[in-house]
């Protein structure tokens, strides 16, 4: 049987483990009086109000710099990529069941061919843009042919450019493609030659810019019955002007690579 001073000593240890948390001789929880809680509550208030007010001036600081209309920093994409419909670099496709590429018809400005089209930022913000005319695609374009060649075997692929802000094209950029075979593939282009008019630049954000559409160049590949079954790699690069297509690091960087395979 425990002794006396055993007893006692739990009894003890009982009471000292109860008044940790809560002391009725001094008022004391978890150590501290009411006051000495209603003051650390009231400095940590106080501290995370202004940890939250500092944040919230360094943030109105931070947007007042920033202009709705044009990214302050845009020097990590300097120059376009290139990007296909339809919207996969491997076509495949049988003649009697062949998808085909979206196509829309601008509705914008007319703007004169060959010459920039570079608006002032006095007044209204909002950009004007060129308008693409559809019917530039011929046989690509979607109004003769519905299936855009894809049912005769002979598959109208559009590229444009990415949109970079501000971007004006040195020279006379067009658009062109190239299939890594022995014998050299027919090609033909709309428009012609490829050409990308210089009328679509500069753009000028999508904010400002809201009915921007960048302009298309359909390439029409000439198949023939002997490049049936057979995967045929494609390259199309932006030529004639000052626009990166040549960058190993990039692949994407003003050129595209894309694969056709026609199944019979």
């Amino acid at each position: 049987m425990a002794s006396t001073e055993d007893k006692a000593a739990s009894k003890e240890n009982t009471s000292s483990w109860k008044d940790s948390f809560y002391n009725p001789r001094t008022g004391e929880v978890l150590g501290r009086t009411a006051s000495s809680w209603a003051l650390i509550l009231l400095f940590y208030l106080v501290f995370y109000c202004f940890l939250a007010g500092m944040f919230a001036l360094t943030m109105w600081v931070l947007l007042l710099t920033l202009d709705d209309y044009v990214p302050r920093y845009r020097d990590r994409v300097p120059n376009p990529g290139l990007v296909i419909r339809p919207n996969s670099l491997d076509i495949t496709f049988n003649k009697s069941d062949a998808p085909s590429p979206q196509h829309t018809d601008g509705k914008n400005e007319e703007c004169t061919e060959g010459e920039y089209f570079l608006q002032d930022d006095s007044g209204d913000m909002r950009k004007k843009a060129c308008r693409f005319k559809r019917a530039s695609l011929s046989v690509c374009s979607g109004l003769s042919d519905t299936n855009f060649g894809y049912h005769e075997g002979k598959p109208c692929v559009l590229l444009k450019m990415n949109r970079i802000i501000g971007l004006k094209p040195i020279g006379n950029p067009y658009i062109n493609c190239t299939v890594k075979k022995e014998n050299p593939i027919p090609m033909q282009y709309f428009p012609s030659e490829g050409k990308i008019d210089k009328m679509y630049f500069p753009y000028y954000g999508k904010k400002a810019h809201e009915n921007y559409m960048q302009p298309l160049v359909a390439v029409k590949l000439l198949l023939s019955k002997e490049d049936y079954n057979k995967e045929l790699p494609v390259e199309c690069r932006v030529e004639g002007s000052d626009l990166r297509n040549n960058d190993e690091r990039d692949k994407f960087l003003g050129r595209v690579t894309f694969r056709v395979k026609v199944v019979e």
